[in-house]
């Protein structure tokens, strides 16, 4: 067997560091990414470029931080209250800080004098943005409402969007409002006179970011979302939270022998039998009409910034990836990979850079425009289903210049690596294929160390292009891996033999005289046994008939390596020391015996499988499993009729006795005349015994001549006619 990496989504499925996955499929060096500052509270929920400083607003104790471009910080500005949701840039190196629970809209002097400039009655503010004419927006929660406040602190309400909350607000080249809510999620556009149209109705419950692109389209984070209906202690947006016995009658019941328990009878089982993506990206172009250029169903889009002409990066939770979309049709390269839960914001620098900020932990980052010298990949984890051998490792790769790509490996038997698992192998650098190293395990993970080379930077390589690290000339690629394998071979294991009653059988489910399922082909012109089945097999019954002497037998069985598998059949008389066989490389689940070619008597049946099919010589393994005893009785009873005697009455007496050597007798029935049967029950009053003694009384002219009618349990019949 072989797990290979090589395509995108394949790739994704792991951890990323300091490097790319483009939609070929390719691992790449990725953006260098700095730490620029680790905040003292969990969350950095808002970032804003002011005064040649960048500042974040966190969460946990509410405080907005000053980061110098040298990553010195200070403490601008602490709140009553436990988040800082957002920040806004006004005029003259002015901050606006809005906080939550229990909002209000502080404004924060380039000195570092903070000022109380809007209250509003809802207990969130989620949202602010700086009109050209200077006016600040506030986007409150529970309701969903929008306020202007003049920088001298007068606040009117503009527009209350009939939405539980407004989450982001923007401004386009026109001056017109772009607010996004939340429950429902939709983008709306208010013009200068305070008319709003929906510009987009998401299938998403919460618009989380709005970007106006240099062209004029409008770019839109949506996610699934729950937020309060009423203010709780502390604000929950979004994942913005701290962050998983035998029964046998001889006339109508099948009897169940399963592996390792007692047979009882069998039962039909039935197994009850959907994903919408958690969030996505839409473009708005500027005439309206809107598309959507990334989706996903287990990140949750938190911001967005514009990347150059017609191209996003998108920050998300919970694994803090970096995503960018460019192009059309959009092609989507995971960036980058923050060693946080979420990416929560984005802002251009007064460097030019790009920084974003992080939640759990609260960090401050650099996006470099330089890609960087050495990225890491740290692989899913396979599991093999059961303990296996692990062949060779090889992958494809490009390694210009003096660059390198090299591959490490452990295993374990815990489905999550830690202490338990083996080291990390030394370095594989044969890329045509090393032996794996590590033990033999059920699970292994893999990681790559991807190296540039020596060779000189280049000035024009372009800010934040993916693919700009596959254009240098010393720019390795990882294009694949491979890793053969092979588990330990599992022995088959029948789970369950049914004996079905004597004489039933089920007709095949398909042909026009539909033969009956399970019947030795050779008792039919030498047909060949049986067809193709799967490795977890069980039986498909047809429609049931009765054919006396025939004895039905089913199974069901499976195999851990889901090898195909071949049956065979023996059977024994109860007590015997040895099986004889009755079929064998039968490839279905059921067969049927014709029972007239042995003698009466008590039998087992025991079903072998083998893995033969799937296995080299040698390494096959089989499993038995033998049903329960089950009686063969095709003779039938025997009738010894007594001198018929005379009564007082005048009737006469008639006498017999019914024997069968190994059922009960279970119905006899005389008759005076043809067709006229009349049931009788033995001396003892019970017919339970292979022996039972009979008397009836008829009239003296109907003794002779009379006709006694007897059956066993296993449906023989016979008659005599009394002398």
């Amino acid at each position: 067997m072989f797990w290979r990496v090589s395509t995108q989504a394949e790739f994704l499925a792991g951890e990323v560091e300091n490097l790319s996955v483009d939609p070929a499929g390719r691992l790449v060096l990725g953006p260098r990414t700095d730490l620029v500052h680790e905040a003292a509270d969990p969350f950095a929920w808002a970032l804003a470029p002011v005064g040649g400083a960048l500042w974040l607003g966190t969460g946990g104790r509410g405080r907005v931080v000053r980061v110098e471009a040298d990553g010195r910080a200070a403490t601008a500005f602490e709140a009553a209250a436990s988040a800082v949701q957002a920040l806004a840039a006004g005029d003259a190196g002015r901050l606006y800080a809005a906080t939550s629970p229990n909002g209000r809209v502080v404004a924060l002097a380039p000195d570092g004098t903070a000022t109380d400039l809007f209250t509003p009655s809802e207990p969130y503010i989620w949202a602010l943005a700086v009109e050209a004419g200077g006016a600040l927006l506030v986007g409150t929660g529970n309701p969903g409402r929008i306020y202007r406040v003049t920088p001298d602190g007068e606040a009117s309400l503009l527009y209350d969007t009939r939405a539980t909350h407004v989450l982001a607000l923007a401004v386009d080249a026109q001056g017109r409002i772009l607010a996004g809510t939340g429950s429902p999620g939709r983008v709306l556009r208010i013009d200068p006179q305070g008319k709003a149209f929906v510009l987009l109705a998401a299938e998403q419950d919460e618009v989380t970011a709005l970007r106006v692109a240099g062209d004029g389209a409008v770019y839109v984070a949506a996610a699934a979302g729950n937020r309060p209906a009423a203010p709780p202690a502390a604000p929950p947006p979004t994942g913005r939270e701290p962050v998983p016995t035998v029964s046998v009658t001889t006339e109508v019941t099948a009897v169940v022998t399963t592996a390792g328990t007692a047979p009882v009878t069998a039962s039909a089982e039935t197994t009850p039998a959907g994903g919408a993506a958690v969030g996505a990206v839409y473009r708005i172009a500027p005439d309206g009409v809107w598309d959507v250029v990334w989706r996903s169903s287990e990140d949750t889009p938190y911001d967005l910034a514009v990347d150059g002409p017609d191209a996003v990066l998108i920050g998300t939770g919970g694994r803090g990836k970096v995503f960018r979309v460019s192009g059309s049709p959009p092609r989507t390269v995971l960036l980058t990979r923050a060693p946080a839960q979420q990416v929560t914001s984005f802002a251009a620098g007064p460097d030019g850079d790009l920084y974003y900020a992080t939640a759990n932990p609260a960090r401050l980052y650099r996006l470099s425009a330089e890609p960087a010298d050495e990225g890491r990949y740290l692989s899913d984890v396979r599991d093999a289903g059961t303990v296996a051998t692990w062949g060779a490792i090889r992958w494809r790769a490009r390694t210009p210049g003096q660059s390198s790509v090299r591959l490490y490996t452990r295993s374990g038997n815990t489905p999550t690596p830690g202490e338990t698992w083996s080291d990390w192998s030394e370095a594989y650098t044969d890329r045509d294929g090393t032996q794996v190293a590590s033990p033999k395990a059920r699970y292994l993970q893999w990681r790559a160390a991807l190296r540039r080379g020596d060779a000189p930077q280049r000035a024009d390589a372009p800010l934040r292009r993916a693919d700009a690290p596959l254009r240098r000339a010393d720019a390795p690629a990882l294009l694949s891996v491979t890793t053969a394998y092979l588990p330990r071979n599992l022995r088959p294991e029948v789970t369950a033999v049914t004996v079905h009653p004597p004489g039933e059988a089920f007709q095949e489910t398909f042909g026009s005289d539909p033969p009956l399922a399970g019947l030795d082909r050779g008792a039919r012109d030498g047909e060949g046994r049986g067809g193709a089945a799967p490795a977890a097999q069980s039986p498909t019954l047809g429609r049931k008939v009765f054919r006396k002497g025939l004895q039905t037998f089913t199974w069901t069985a499976r195999d851990g390596n889901q090898d195909r598998l071949r049956f065979d059949l023996g059977y024994r008389p109860e007590d015997a020391p040895d099986w004889r066989v009755l079929a064998q490389d039968l490839a279905g689940t059921i067969f049927t015996w014709d029972t007239t070619a042995v003698p009466d008597g008590t039998y087992e049946v025991r079903v072998e499988a083998t893995d033969a099919l799937s296995n080299p010589p040698g390494g096959a393994l089989t499993g038995l499993l033998a049903s329960m005893p089950f009686d063969i009785d095709n003779t039938p009873p025997e009738i010894a009729i007594d001198a018929a005697r005379e009564e007082e009455s005048g009737a006469t007496l008639v006498t017999f006795t019914v024997r069968d050597t190994h059922s009960p007798v279970r119905r006899v029935e005389y008759a005076a005349s043809p067709g006229r049967w009349q049931v009788v029950h033995p001396v003892d009053g019970v017919p339970d015994s292979r022996e039972e003694r009979f008397e009836v009384t008829v009239p003296v002219e109907q003794a002779r001549g009379l006709i006694v009618r007897a059956a066993d349990g296993m449906g023989n019949a016979t008659t005599v006619v009394a002398p």
